[in-house]
């Protein structure tokens, strides 16, 4: 099955969601759990997800991915943004654990001077006091490009973090892959699609990758820019979008556009991804 959706907007509820990845052609999609660059929280009603998990029962879908704003700030040392980070992740894990199979993906963070590694721990530590035991949401870190003081920008770093979280929570942690930023941040994933899977492999354990954001990219191979591009149309290019979709090690995990398209747009690379995909 070729789980492929884009990102939705929240704003329609839940269950609307779920009826336009139907209407464009998709089987998932990705949403923002609240506002992405504001601090404002509106908790779902509960009879409206469960109307999403119907339908996605229904439909066959893979489950959703929901993405943390890009306010939280979990590597920070600023106590007020730390703070605010955790509690509000707590919040949106909570509602997550009402649909079954969810993924919660995140950003890192940014240093901001105080360093990689020190980063990376306030990192790993907010991911030791989010995560619960029995939890059924798995929480993902994404591959960064690397601009600026981010940190998970290299396959080591983002084992690094997983490795700092404790043991008994370990397993609610996963990778969601996306293919701008490891081009933008070094890995040839549209040229070398199989050697870079055996690097992740074999410093994080493909076991641990749980979705991939689709997207091609404005820059060249390196740039550490993160700028998104329309599938075909930036250096990853149709082969290389190919490549990665039909690859044997990633052909079962659900893939989330995040290209700079309206629903017509998403609905038009969805179906030429169709195309592409070898079955």
């Amino acid at each position: 099955m070729f789980y492929i959706g884009c990102h939705l907007s929240v704003s329609g509820g839940y269950e609307a969601m779920g009826k336009t990845a139907l209407d464009i052609g998709a089987n998932t999609f990705q949403y923002f759990t609240r506002n992405p660059r504001g601090r404002g929280f509106k908790r779902p009603a509960a009879e409206d997800v469960a109307a999403l998990v119907a339908l996605m029962e229904k439909n066959g879908f893979a489950p959703p991915l929901a993405h943390a704003p890009y306010t939280f700030n979990p590597a920070s040392a600023e106590e007020r943004i730390w703070t605010y980070s955790r509690d509000s992740m707590r919040e949106d894990l909570e509602v997550l654990e009402t649909i079954p199979g969810a993924l919660y993906n995140f950003h890192p963070g940014c240093h901001v001077g105080i360093g990689a590694e020190a980063g990376m721990e306030n990192t790993a530590r907010l991911l030791n006091e989010v995560i619960t035991p029995g939890q059924g949401t798995t929480v993902l870190i994404e591959t960064m490009a690397g601009k600026g003081s981010e940190i998970g920008k290299t396959f080591e770093e983002i084992c690094h973090m997983i490795e700092m979280t404790d043991s008994d929570k370990r397993d609610r942690v996963g990778v969601c892959l996306d293919t701008c930023h490891i081009s933008d941040g070094g890995y040839n994933i549209a040229g070398a699609t199989e050697e870079v899977l055996d690097r992740f492999d074999s410093v994080i354990g493909l076991d641990r990758l749980c979705a991939v954001h689709l997207n091609d990219s404005k820059n060249p191979l390196g740039a550490a820019k993160d700028r998104h591009e329309k599938i075909g149309e930036g250096s990853l290019g149709i082969e290389g979008i190919e490549k990665i979709v039909n690859s044997p090690r990633l052909k079962s995990l659900p893939f989330y556009l995040e290209t700079p398209n309206e629903l017509d747009g998403y609905a038009r690379e969805i179906a030429l991804l169709k195309e592409l995909r070898k079955d």
